[in-house]
C-alpha cells in the first residue's frame, strides 16, 4: 500500500504498509479520526505546510486506536503522534502504541488525550502502577491518575511555564508560551512516583499545574507530550515549534532506518 506524501493516507494497521521507496518519514497518527473534531482537520494542513515550508516530508498513516492495539501495529514507523479526541475507542490500543514508541526509541507526540495517556501508559508499566485510571474511561475506579479539571479547558488558552535545559524549552525556544486547549481532564496523583521513575515534568501552568512531559535525551531521543494542542495554534498554515520538531526527529529518524 502506498502513502500520499505529506497527506493522511487512510486507515489501517501499519504491517500492511511498507517503508516508501522515497526518503519521507513515516508518521502514525493513532487515534480515532472524525470530522468533528478540529485537530484532526488541521492535521493535514500542518503536514503540507511542513513539506512546503520546511522541507521535511511526512508520509501520515492513521491507525484507529483498535488497530493499535495488535502486536507491532505502529513498528516501523518514523514517528507516532497520539493525536486527540478521547475517549478513544480502545485505551488498550492508545497505551500500546504509545509503549511501543517508547519502548523502541522512536520518536513520540502525545496531545491533549495523548497527552494523558502517556501519563497513564507510564504509571501502570514502569512504575508498577498497574490499577491507575483515566477518569473519563473508568470514573468508578479506585486509583484515578487521570481525573476531571476543577475548570473545563475547552476552549481555553493560558500560559505555560517551561523548565529551563527541558526539551519542550528547546523546541518551543521560550520559557513562557500561550497555548489552546480543549479538555476536560488531567493529571493529579502519583505524579511524584512518575518523576522518580523519570519522566520530566517540564510545562506548568499558572497554577502550577502539570501540563507537559517528557523523557530525558538519555532515555529517549524525542518523546513529548502536552496538554494543550499545538496542532491548534494559529490557522493551520504555519506550525507550532512542536509540531515541527517531532516532523525533524522523524526524518532523522527515517535516515538512520533507511
Amino acid at each position: 500500500m502506498t502513502t500520499t506524501t505529506a497527506t493522511i493516507a487512510g486507515t489501517g494497521t501499519a504491517t500492511t504498509t511498507p517503508r516508501a521507496s522515497h526518503a519521507a518519514a513515516r508518521l502514525a497518527l493513532v487515534g480515532d479520526r472524525s470530522p468533528n473534531v478540529t485537530a484532526h482537520t488541521r492535521i493535514p494542513l500542518l503536514l503540507d505546510a511542513l513539506a512546503a515550508q520546511d522541507h521535511l516530508v511526512l508520509d501520515a498513516y492513521w491507525i484507529p486506536t483498535e488497530d493499535a492495539a495488535e502486536p507491532d501495529a505502529v513498528r516501523g514507523f518514523d514517528a507516532v503522534w497520539v493525536v486527540p479526541g478521547s475517549p478513544y475507542r480502545s485505551e488498550a490500543g492508545a497505551l500500546a502504541a504509545i509503549r511501543t514508541a517508547r519502548e523502541d526509541g522512536v520518536p513520540f507526540l502525545g496531545t491533549c488525550g495523548g497527552f494523558q495517556h502517556t501519563l497513564l501508559e507510564y504509571a501502570r508499566n514502569v512504575c508498577g502502577l498497574t490499577d491507575v485510571a483515566h477518569a473519563e474511561n473508568a470514573p468508578d475506579a479506585d486509583d484515578l491518575l487521570i481525573t476531571p479539571l476543577a475548570c473545563s479547558l475547552v476552549g481555553h488558552e493560558g500560559t505555560v511555564t517551561i523548565a529551563e535545559g527541558s526539551l519542550a524549552e528547546s523546541v518551543v525556544g521560550t520559557r513562557t508560551s500561550v497555548e489552546r486547549y480543549h479538555c476536560s481532564y488531567g493529571p493529579t496523583a502519583h505524579l511524584d512516583t512518575l518523576s522518580a521513575h523519570g519522566l520530566r515534568f517540564s510545562g506548568e501552568d499558572e497554577e502550577g499545574q502539570v501540563r507537559m512531559a517528557e523523557l530525558p535525551g538519555d532515555r529517549h531521543p524525542f518523546f513529548l507530550a502536552s496538554l494543550f494542542q499545538p496542532e491548534l495554534a494559529g490557522d493551520g498554515s504555519r506550525p507550532h515549534p512542536i509540531v515541527r520538531a517531532l516532523a525533524r526527529a522523524a526524518v532523522q529518524h527515517a535516515g538512520v532506518a533507511a
